[in-house]
């Protein structure tokens, strides 16, 4: 398994699980990453921070440090397609 630090631009993954617990867990989740979520990394800044994705038809901007506790599992090519379209579940 990797974490969503590690995905590249134009890739959609699926979150598997968090680490860590507290504040920041509850907040990515409030914010719609919760478990079996569909996610397109839409850009990485030059530096890596910050990675911006799209989540439930929304974008959302994450800092690294924040990506690293979020793990992901690939998507097949034609469920990314359409996620990354905008065309996913709300």
């Amino acid at each position: 398994m990797r974490t969503l630090k590690e995905v590249q631009a134009g890739d959609t993954v699926t979150v598997v699980k968090f680490m860590g617990a507290g504040p920041l867990r509850r907040r990515l989740m409030d914010m719609g990453l919760t478990r079996g979520t569909s996610v397109y990394v839409r850009k990485v800044a030059p530096l890596g921070d910050p990675i911006e994705v799209r989540v439930r038809g929304y974008e959302l901007s994450l800092r690294k440090s924040e990506a690293e506790g979020i793990v992901v599992d690939a998507v097949p090519a034609e469920a990314g397609q359409q996620t990354g379209a905008g065309e996913g579940s709300r």
